[in-house]
């Protein structure tokens, strides 16, 4: 396995399927910030359609999924493999931590004290 970034967390790994990646649960734990804000990027190979049912049809293209709650995705990748894809997202993670993902454009609706946090988190500058 390749070594997370800082802040970043192994949250699931089913052999052969789907894999998690947590953002600094420590924060997002419902006392500072609500769990459902916690980043994650989801690996996996299900179907990306938008029906009910549909993620649990499997395809032979893996995604990793950059999510900062579960209806706001942030950064998506497509790859051959499954090894692709866990390359991909700890690729995304690393830049996540780093600063180098908008995450603000990703919202309508901005969330001040919310993009703050994530910003001092990553030491992005907003």
């Amino acid at each position: 396995m390749t070594d997370l970034p800082g802040g970043w967390t192994l949250w699931n790994d089913e052999p052969e399927g789907r894999r998690i990646l947590a953002y600094r649960p420590d924060v997002f734990n419902e006392s500072s910030f609500p769990a459902a804000c916690m980043p994650t990027i989801f690996v996996w190979n299900g179907s990306r359609a938008k029906r009910p049912g549909a993620t649990q049809i499997r395809t032979d293209t893996w995604h990793a999924v950059l999510y900062m709650e579960p209806e706001i995705e942030v950064h998506v990748e497509a790859f051959d493999s499954r090894e692709a894809a866990v390359a991909g997202a700890t690729d995304i993670a690393r830049r996540f931590a780093d600063g180098d993902i908008d995450y603000r454009s990703a919202y309508q609706i901005p969330r001040e004290e919310y993009f703050d946090k994530l910003d001092e988190l990553t030491g992005r500058e907003p």
